[in-house]
């Protein structure tokens, strides 16, 4: 165990609006990292997971969006949990490693013995606490959370070769060609401030090369034209790789949940595993069906205080209904995302599906996705403000926002 002073901190990355891509329309209403699963925003989970940490000081969240975007969320959170959360804005992308090392003074202002870097579009139980024990005894620079996966699946990820016995990191490679490990990188890591001297030597490699090339034929020239810039680095490709088998880098395998968050099907699936946990976490955010006045509750359910929910609804498993909204009577919500707003009137059905802000669903209306959270249309998605009327039929579609649709529709994306 470190001592009692020691300081910590954690720096959690939220990317920023230009590859916000995947996850439209949902991320045209509200920053990614600001859209709710499990009734609170997608970075509410590694922040408060942080909060178990000992000793920890402080938490930064650096992206590229506009900081009024996370102003509010910022000084509520922090108020909440007691702890100073700061947004720094890069100015470009410096890459998730030359992002940490841009900010570095900051970052060190608290003379941290340890830092946290966590990537916001990864979901799991963060076991950040038993972590950062197992980094302290293998004493290298960095730990890296890592999990097994299926062997077909393994290649989307950074896959990686551990020491059984010792869990040091022996090779990483990003996305490989060909299998190489069942084992991958989480996304998830604490490391000592010696981070900042390898991100830097990078730097100064890059910064050299270029020079070099300056100064030789035109044919070199275009090539470094081409070639990242010095203050853009990679913590994949960069720093893990080449200090793989120098016994600076160690993994800590989790045997919990962790899925990634590319896409709204994905948040579908993540907003449940979340809801799973608050039975462990935070039992208080489950709703509960007892009593005569309440809705028929089946699984994990979370209601927004502020939600009115007719006493013979039947909700869950996994649903989430947030602040404002209606449900009827009669109404059946199965696996399901209810945004701001939404108004569900009596006996509609939603299943597999997440209904944007403010839209409407109609008496004896069905809006349902098949439930395959990786396919394009395997979960039905309403953007802000749509209309379904009453007895319309929505199956496996994503709909655009401000639309009204008065004739059933299946498998389509209506813009």
């Amino acid at each position: 165990m470190g001592s009692s002073d020691e300081r910590v901190v954690a720096v959690i990355m939220v990317g920023g609006p230009t590859k916000g891509t995947r996850f439209r329309p949902l991320s045209l209403n509200v920053a990614k990292p600001l859209f709710p699963l499990a009734g609170q925003p997608m970075v509410h989970h590694p922040i408060s997971a942080c909060k178990r940490i000992p000793n920890l000081a402080q938490i930064y969240l650096i992206g590229f969006y506009e900081e009024k975007e996370f102003a509010l969320y910022v000084s509520s959170i922090s108020n909440e949990l007691r702890v100073p959360v700061r947004y720094l804005r890069e100015d470009k992308p410096h890459g998730s490693a030359g992002g940490i090392y841009s900010f570095r003074d900051l970052i060190m202002e608290d003379n941290p013995s340890h830092i946290f870097l966590l990537n916001c579009d990864v979901c799991c139980s963060f076991p950040l606490p038993e972590m950062l024990d197992a980094h302290r005894r293998y004493g290298g620079i960095g730990t890296i959370l890592v999990i097994k996966v299926s062997a077909e699946s393994a290649n989307q990820f950074g896959e990686l070769v551990a020491d059984p016995v010792t869990n040091e990191l022996l090779h990483y490679t990003e996305k490989p060609e060909t299998f190489v490990s069942d084992l991958i990188n989480c996304g998830v890591y604490v490391f000592t401030p010696d981070i900042f001297d390898a991100i830097h030597s990078v730097s100064t490699q890059r910064k050299d090369r270029a020079n070099l090339m300056r100064v030789s034929s035109f044919g070199s020239l275009q090539s470094a034209t081409r070639s990242l810039p010095s203050d853009f680095v990679r913590l994949d490709q960069d720093i893990l790789s080449p200090l793989a088998g120098k016994k600076q880098l160690y993994t800590y395998e989790t045997m919990d949940f962790w899925e990634q968050i590319k896409t709204p099907g994905m948040s579908l699936r993540c907003s449940a595993l979340y809801l799973a946990q608050y039975r462990i976490t935070s039992d208080h955010l489950l709703a509960t069906g007892d009593g005569t006045r309440t809705a028929t509750i089946i699984g994990d359910v979370y209601v927004h205080p502020s939600a009115k929910v007719h006493p013979t609804a039947k909700i869950g498993p996994n649903v989430s209904i947030s602040a404002n909204a209606r449900v009827g009577a009669g109404a059946r919500l199965i696996s399901c995302i209810i945004l701001d707003d939404v108004e569900i009137e009596e006996n509609a059905v939603v299943i597999h599906a997440i209904v944007g802000w403010k839209s409407c669903i109609g008496k004896w209306s069905r809006v349902q996705g098949e439930g395959d959270y990786n396919a394009k249309l395997g979960v039905t998605i309403l953007g802000e403000a749509v209309s379904v009327e009453d007895e319309v039929v929505v199956i496996n579609s994503i709909v655009l926002p401000n639309k009204t649709l008065n004739v059933s529709v299946q498998e389509e994306i209506i813009l």
